[in-house]
């Protein structure tokens, strides 16, 4: 079957492509009637505000916005499960909540108008890859407390696509329906993209001849490298996507077709970069911690959220014709970045040196330990070919170019363990790449 002919499109041009300065006025609108209701609302918030001395009279455009307290995931976690709620328990539709894998899960909750939201920022990120009614879109995130699935789910649904609420897992399944319900876009996390295209290797299937037309990827940082390996294993275009429960799921931010950074729907998201130690504002195209404050919703608006995602803020004119600033891809998190002798190291980093060598896995895993000499080791796990590992003159050379490229892109040096094809678990999610003894059990 011939692949669909995905075109992508505005959905919204009148807000997408709205003149930068009604933006900020909505901007500002928004902040004024939204950090108002947040003070008067929610008891945190009046907390906060009394704390930092503001007086939300005092917020009139978003030029106050620096003056304003920070929002971190520990305030949602403290007032566990309903203490940031903005509105009665009985305009509360829906539910959703993190993992909780290192605690109480963060919940966040919607009324019907906040889910009318969602589904609205998903459709026109979904528009961005060229979903459109008629088509199939294959939902393989997962469905539940985590709002991936769910999110995607309504997206396309309100463009009048044709979902397949398969979730993630089931690998063999999800080949066979990518074939009989000819899916013009998957939708799932990078590496488990991988995950189903090493499954399809196996059963035979050449993916390229699926009617699979792009894919939409998220929920984990991937780097350029890793577009392109999905890209040539699917015959695909690849689309990076960006979102957080915290603030509604995923819909924060997508890509357009330049994928020239992501553009934030800004106008009900108000992006800010600081200075991740400092917590200080830092000018456009400066590297930092992306905060985003999320003041419309309805039953969690958030002031100024320390998402500790890593990006730059780019407001260049776009391509597309969107005026709606781009982030670039996340460059890791501030949480998950490893400290290692005094340097800081991104997974991301090592993931763009490994996909560099032809014929090498895009799977690893990296290990940070305290050595005898109470300095701190890297090791990094990479599967290598089997051509490469019946040679040992060409396992010694491949491992000196690794070790020499790996070493030079993070100013340190590094130990490998090379492994055979399949050695390092797979993930049907979220993968898991760093391993960090060097923290005392919870």
């Amino acid at each position: 079957m011939p692949k669909h002919a995905l075109e992508p499109y505005i959905l919204e041009p009148a807000r997408e492509c709205m003149p930068v300065r009604e933006l900020r006025a909505l901007q500002s609108e928004s902040l004024v009637r939204g950090t108002r209701r947040a003070w008067e609302q929610v008891p945190l918030y009046r907390r906060k505000f009394e704390e930092a001395g503001v007086d939300p009279g005092e917020v009139r455009s978003i030029e106050d916005l620096p003056r304003l307290p920070f929002t971190h995931k520990t305030d949602l976690r403290d007032t566990y499960p309903f203490g940031m709620l903005a509105v009665p328990f009985e305009r509360v539709v829906r539910i959703h909540a993190s993992s909780g894998t290192t605690g109480k899960p963060t919940v966040v909750a919607y009324t019907r108008n906040d889910l009318e939201l969602w589904a609205q920022m998903m459709a026109r990120a979904l528009a961005a890859s060229g979903v459109r009614p008629g088509m199939v879109v294959q939902n393989a995130y997962g469905y539940g407390l985590f709002t991936g699935g769910l999110g995607f789910h309504y997206g396309a649904e309100r463009l009048g696509a044709a979902v397949v609420p398969i979730s993630g897992g089931n690998t063999q399944r999800q080949l066979l329906l990518l074939q009989d319900f000819a899916s013009a876009l998957i939708v799932c996390t990078p590496s488990y993209a991988l995950f189903i295209s090493e499954a399809a290797a196996e059963e035979g299937i050449d993916l390229h001849d699926l009617p699979v037309a792009a894919g939409i990827f998220g929920a984990e940082p991937w780097s350029g490298e890793m577009r392109a390996e999905i890209e040539a294993r699917w015959g695909i275009r690849a689309y990076d996507h960006y979102g957080l429960s915290e603030i509604i799921g995923p819909g924060v931010a997508h890509e357009c077709p330049g994928r020239n950074g992501l553009h934030i729907q800004e106008d009900q998201f108000i992006p800010e970069i600081i200075d991740p130690a400092t917590g200080q504002n830092l000018p456009d195209g400066s590297l930092g911690e992306l905060v985003i404050t999320a003041v419309g919703k309805e039953a969690l608006p958030l002031v100024r959220y320390r998402t500790r995602d890593c990006t730059r803020l780019l407001r260049e004119p776009c391509q597309c014709g969107r005026t709606l600033s781009r982030m670039e891809k996340i460059a890791g998190r501030t949480d998950d970045m490893i400290i290692v002798r005094g340097v800081n190291v991104f997974p991301s980093q090592i993931e763009s040196v490994l996909l560099k060598f032809e014929g090498l896995e895009p799977h690893y895993q990296i290990l940070v330990d305290r050595g005898t000499s109470q300095t701190d080791d890297l090791e990094i796990r990479v599967e290598i070919p089997e051509s490469i590992r019946q040679d040992p003159a060409k396992i010694a050379q491949f491992e000196s170019r690794l070790s020499y490229e790996i070493s030079g892109t993070l100013g340190i040096r590094v130990r490998l363990e090379l492994l055979p094809p399949k050695s390092l678990p797979r993930s049907e999610g979220k993968s898991q790449r760093v391993i960090d003894k060097r923290k005392p059990n919870p």
